[in-house]
């Protein structure tokens, strides 16, 4: 079933990130772009991860997750680690708390999907396969990011 896009203001949001492997670095990175504070827990982080953690772009705690600890003013989760069960404890607590919850392992679980972004300047595009077709979804948020760039457009109205 397809989704209705919606764009959020997350500016200063507090979003949790459980895992630093590969999916939640691409992910980290796209957010950072929208300025929100981002915290990811993770035993283990990926180099981009780490450098972002240095240069206090934002906060990695070296820690695995504890059932119950994810805080009830958070405003958006991300569960990104290796382990489905994991996700799985985090999305119950998430669903529990009225927190908005991302599952890289398993889209049923997911009250949003994260969209390929195309951006310039002031113009942002998201772009989703419905959660079924992840490369369509890149091969389009690829072909557009291309024509944005090649567009003259500088974000000035």
């Amino acid at each position: 079933m397809r989704q209705f896009p919606i764009f959020v203001d997350i500016k200063n949001k507090s979003i949790l990130v459980y895992g630093a492997g590969k999916i939640a670095a691409r992910r980290v990175k796209t957010l950072l772009n929208f300025g929100p504070s981002i915290e990811v827990i993770a035993p283990e982080a990926l180099d981009e991860i780490q450098r972002a953690d240095r240069e206090k772009r934002l906060v990695w705690k070296k820690a695995a997750y504890v059932s119950g600890e994810i805080p009830k003013d958070v405003f958006m989760v991300l569960a990104a680690t290796d382990d489905p069960k994991i996700n799985e404890m985090i999305y119950q607590e998430c669903r529990e708390k009225g927190i908005l919850v991302n599952i890289c392992s398993n889209r049923d679980h997911c009250m949003f999907q994260f969209p390929g972004i195309a951006c310039k300047g002031d113009l942002v595009i998201g772009i989703n396969g419905g959660g079924d077709d992840h490369h369509l979804a890149k091969r389009w948020t690829d072909r557009i990011k291309k024509e944005v760039e090649k567009d003259g457009y500088d974000g000035e109205t």
